[in-house]
């Protein structure tokens, strides 16, 4: 069963994020036949790992990413509108998942989990995030030497230079670009924690 974890307010402020009412015009049954989580992250995430879907909606990407980590690991799904995490306890327990997802509301200053992370994704969020560089800080210090983050951003919210300007804040924190991988109407990145950073 997923345990909630509830906190005062929400990671990025109420006034920067899509509206909850508003997800299921872009996550539906669609989505996954234009951002499949197994093509997207499969190369990256094995059975026992702990991943964190940062800015989770309504939960495409922990579904497919629960998937991958099979029984022995575990999805963080993380995001700040209750009625979110609401949804993906609903389609977890629907599809079967539910022993695999555990659902986490963020803070208005932090993602707020303690697990040592193996992967993150951050899929269309960080530019509702107000620190990016503290986000990005945090994400940082969770991962494991040598796990990774995910960023897609969406092209519609995100030029070029701004999403270039993200790389290069991970890269002064520490992260290296890994690889730049192809994501429909997206920017995305692949940064990787180095070995030799501390846990």
């Amino acid at each position: 069963m997923l345990q909630e974890q509830t906190n005062d307010s929400g990671y990025s402020g109420e006034n920067r994020v899509c509206p909850w009412q508003h997800v299921r015009t872009f996550d539906n049954l669609l989505r996954p036949l234009i951002h499949n989580p197994r093509k997207l992250f499969g190369l990256y995430v094995r059975p026992g790992m702990t991943v964190l879907d940062a800015g989770c909606g309504a939960g495409f990407a922990s579904l497919g990413l629960a998937r991958l980590v099979g029984n022995g690991g575990v999805v963080i799904a993380a995001d700040l509108q209750p009625e979110m995490l609401r949804m993906v306890t609903q389609r977890a327990a629907k599809a079967g998942l539910g022993h695999r997802i555990r659902t986490h509301r963020c803070q208005a200053d932090r993602i707020g989990v303690q697990d040592r992370l193996d992967f993150a994704v951050a899929f269309w969020m960080v530019h509702e995030v107000p620190d990016r560089r503290a986000f990005l800080q945090e994400v940082l210090d969770l991962l494991k030497p040598g796990g990774h983050l995910f960023i897609a951003e969406p092209k519609l919210h995100t030029s070029d230079p701004e999403f270039e300007q993200t790389i290069r804040e991970a890269q002064e924190l520490g992260f290296r670009v890994s690889k730049r991988p192809g994501v429909r109407f997206s920017r995305a990145v692949l940064l990787q924690k180095e070995l030799g950073q501390s846990a």
